[in-house]
């Protein structure tokens, strides 16, 4: 299962009439759940205005920010939400296009977060859910695609996310820079790697990269040399990229 929020009119998801109430900040917000079988897969993309109607059509040019390089206010909100969404997903969806599985995934599974975006996962699991006997076996992988962007924040903000005091020093963080405030904040990603059981990039390269030093590590260098890093080279779908087929090519 991929779950992703839907940020399109996908036109071959369709709405599982599936509906969660989510806590984000003081507010319960309703999302509802599409799905579509591409591929041997189960993509469950995540339904709320906070995502739909921040996006022009399919040029994806606001996903994050009204311009490059500026940020939503509500983006915390956002991937609070998305989240919490996804840690719902495996436990209510009863799927039954996978000619081999039908029904919810159930609670032992691995989940496997990418980027800054999700690092609230696995805080999430462990307070919301295994603190309760749910998901006991469940584990999570996080994977660093570009450590540049690591979703820093006012430590004040820290109150939104709805987490037990106990995490606070996996989010600490404090950097020499203005933005988004001075001084000391909240780093998504750091917390998604110290509360991860496996860390993961995209290439072996980029992981020796990453704990080399504090310029290419982003000043998490540190934190990731204690908690290891592994990396796994990207994967391709031969199929489709084969140069025997691949209309992009001139020649075949």
């Amino acid at each position: 299962m991929v779950i992703s929020p839907r940020y399109d009119q996908y036109k071959d998801a369709w709405d599982t009439s599936v509906v969660s109430e989510i806590k984000v900040a003081d507010e319960y917000e309703r999302v509802r759940y599409f799905h579509c079988y591409k591929r041997g897969v189960d993509r469950v993309f995540v339904d709320h205005p906070c995502f739909l109607e921040k996006v022009r059509g399919k040029t994806k040019e606001k996903i994050y920010g009204p311009d490059a390089g500026t940020d939503y206010e509500d983006n915390q909100l956002r991937f609070s939400l998305l989240c919490q969404a996804a840690l719902e997903a495996p436990r209510i969806l009863d799927l039954n296009n996978n000619p081999y599985f039908s029904g919810p995934y159930g609670e032992d599974v691995v989940f496997v977060c990418n980027d800054w975006h999700t690092g609230l996962l696995a805080c999430y699991l462990k307070s919301n859910y295994q603190s309760s006997g749910i998901y006991r076996t469940a584990k999570v992988a996080f994977c660093i695609h570009n450590i540049s962007y690591q979703g820093r924040f006012s430590f004040d903000d820290f109150a939104q996310l709805n987490l037990p005091d106990r995490f606070k020093s996996s989010f600490d963080f404090i950097d020499g820079y203005d933005k988004p405030v001075e001084g000391r904040k909240i780093n998504w990603m750091k917390a998604g790697i110290l509360q991860a059981d496996k860390v993961l990039t995209v290439s072996p390269y980029y992981a020796e990269e990453l704990i080399s030093g504090e310029a290419r590590g982003c000043e998490l260098d540190n934190i990731m040399r204690l908690t290891g890093i592994t990396g796994i080279v990207n994967g391709m779908d031969v199929s489709e990229w084969d140069p025997a087929k691949d209309k992009f090519l001139a020649v075949n």
